[in-house]
């Protein structure tokens, strides 16, 4: 699979074709998006196989959101079969993708316990305590890094090329790494629209009134509801689209065995 290497400002062009293509039908947009979300929510809580099966049904889903993604960017009708295209043919191929996703998620967490230490912040925290947490929250995301750079086009990589799962985490790892600087950009610009933004449009209303606080408030927490995750839904479709350079995909042969 041949990667594009795009510039920085492509991450925040992934959030703005985001916002363009909502614009183009919020309400299926946003329905796939709680769809998925919910999904998500009702899997995990199921009592003691639901953070085991979670994982293994994430790569199926993150297909079916870009299945959805692409139908409404090129006007299709949206249906079931547009929805679950590629997951028959490469099924077992997701499946191994689950399985390996398992794996790293457990790995992760175990590293999280063996670095973080229980901080009980009920009376608050020292500051010794916060340096702390944010080291081992820092020391976590580094960590995390390279799991969510295999597997940010792994899915995709798999249900649309037909790539075995090893090969796909190895051309995802690749490609992430290749566009470093638009991903670091695309994080930059999610922490600024969704957290300083909001922040300082709070500081500035509680300068005003308290009630203006409060409404406000909810109606931020709307916009990053029915808004913002959607845009974020859009982008994991959008930068897969701009650093593959897919056209509208066939239905993939079953993927061969991984070597």
């Amino acid at each position: 699979m041949d990667a594009r290497r795009l510039p920085a400002r492509h991450g925040i062009l992934w959030l703005l074709a985001g916002f363009a293509l909502f614009r183009r039908n919020p309400p299926l947009m946003t329905a796939l998006s709680f769809g998925y979300l919910l999904t998500v929510i009702l899997v995990n809580v199921i009592p003691t196989i639901g953070p085991i099966l979670l994982p293994l049904l994430l790569p199926a889903l993150t297909v079916m959101l870009a299945n959805g993604c692409r139908a409404i960017e090129g006007g299709r009708a949206f249906t079931g079969e547009s929805l679950m295209f590629g997951l028959d043919a490469q099924r077992a191929g997701l499946i191994r993708l689950g399985v390996l996703h398992l794996v790293g998620s457990s790995l992760l967490v175990l590293a999280g316990f063996a670095f973080g230490e229980p901080i009980d912040i009920k009376d608050g925290m020292s500051p010794e305590e916060a340096q702390a947490l944010l080291t081992d929250l820092g020391i976590i995301m580094v960590m995390a890094s390279p799991l969510l750079m295999a597997f940010w086009f792994a899915p995709l990589l798999t249900g649309w090329n037909g790539v075995s799962a090893g090969k796909s985490l190895f051309f995802s790892f690749v490609a992430s790494w290749r566009n470093w600087r638009a991903f670091a950009m695309y994080g930059l610009a999610l922490a600024v629209v969704g957290a300083v933004l909001p922040g300082l449009v709070l500081i500035f209303a509680s300068l005003i009134s308290q009630p203006l606080v409060d409404i406000l408030s909810v109606a931020l927490r709307m916009l990053l509801i029915f808004v913002l995750a959607p845009v974020m839904v859009a982008s994991v479709y959008l930068s897969y689209r701009d650093v593959f350079e897919t056209p509208d995909p066939v239905e993939p042969a079953p993927a061969l065995p991984d070597e």
